[in-house]
């Protein structure tokens, strides 16, 4: 588990994946730009007066934008960061990312570095440094401001002057200088008492294969059945309210459990923002968890999504998966 203390950074590792906080306009519309580091320090140049912590800088190449992410970046990411603390000397890192999928990478990374000795910030803006109104230095001065100040161990995720849970909350608009938002998801589920240690974050994670799909009317096996065949190990079941779906259709009733009977780990979250799952409500949602469904609770797509990945990704047996599933590891069931 991350430790409460909240000593002040002395030495930050800003860590750029890209996104659009370091774009640049090309022929063929905005594109990540390497040489940002050279911008953030005539910025911090600008502005002597702000206490902040030394800070050194890293590019993670190729740059992407973040519509680009997938989970074999995660494990660089996961691996850049360790290094930074453990080899470089960093006491806490800041992560420069794109917004599209910055809620995915941060839940992600909140998983992947279980136990990290030190804080992890990611951040990044809607509009590039440098254009009219952008929101770009505003965030990381902000996020560094924090950081010196001094932040628990663990990941959290910086705008527009506030701090978010990464497993608790989702980016809810394309607009503005806010697009993320915490959601009020149901908490209250204890915190697992034995981690195993692979889940460690100085423990190497292999890939895995997530899906998630959402339900809607009409949704029968067949979807389910296609994504189960294409060789997946997890799904994420986006569920209607609190954990319900078509449990009248035997053949979706049928697929679930194939995809049990296959070891294939199904997670059941709600599409709504607010509240989550409780399979025992409804009789549509008894049926999931009859058919090998599990309830997600409170989590988000993302942080589902991202602990199946790390759940996985450290070989545990699915039985194992299946305990901690239900079980808090970092916030996303708190």
């Amino acid at each position: 588990m991350n430790s409460p203390h909240a000593a002040p950074a002395r030495q930050v590792m800003v860590l750029y994946t890209g996104g659009t906080i370091g774009m640049q306009a090309t022929a063929n519309g905005l594109a990540p730009a390497s040489g940002f580091e050279q911008r953030l320090r005539e910025q911090l140049a600008e502005h002597p007066d702000l206490a902040i912590p030394a800070w050194r800088f890293r590019e993670l190449l190729p740059l992407i934008d973040s519509a680009n992410m997938t989970p074999d970046y995660w494990q660089r990411l996961r691996e850049a960061v360790v290094q930074a603390v453990e080899v470089d000397g960093c006491d806490a890192v800041l992560v420069l990312h794109g917004t599209d999928t910055l809620a995915y990478s941060a839940a992600a990374m909140s998983f992947q570095l279980l136990g990290l000795p030190a804080p992890v910030v990611f951040t990044g803006s809607m509009l590039p440094a440098g254009v009219p109104d952008s929101d770009a230095w505003e965030n990381i001065n902000g996020a560094l401001l924090m950081l010196g100040q001094g932040l628990p161990a663990g990941v959290q995720l910086y705008f527009h002057g506030e701090l978010l849970a990464p497993t608790r909350c989702a980016k809810i608009r394309s607009y503005g200088r806010n697009p993320f938002a915490a959601l009020k998801r149901r908490g209250g589920v204890p915190r697992a008492e034995h981690v195993p240690a692979t889940l460690g974050y100085n423990q190497p994670k292999s890939l895995a294969k997530v899906a998630v799909l959402p339900l809607f009317p009409g949704f029968g096996a067949e979807p389910l059945n296609a994504v189960v065949a294409s060789g997946v190990q997890a799904v994420v079941l986006e569920c209607y309210g609190s954990g319900t779906g078509p449990c009248d259709n035997e053949g979706f009733l049928a697929a679930l459990k194939a995809a049990q009977a296959r070891e294939v780990v199904i997670v059941a979250v709600t599409q709504c923002h607010e509240g989550g799952v409780e399979f025992d409500v409804y009789e549509a949602g008894s049926g999931l968890r009859t058919a090998g469904v599990l309830a997600g609770g409170g989590m988000t797509r993302e942080a589902a999504f991202g602990k199946l990945h790390a759940l996985l990704g450290a070989g545990l047996p699915v039985a194992e998966i299946r305990r901690l599933v239900e079980l808090d590891l970092c916030g996303e069931l708190a």
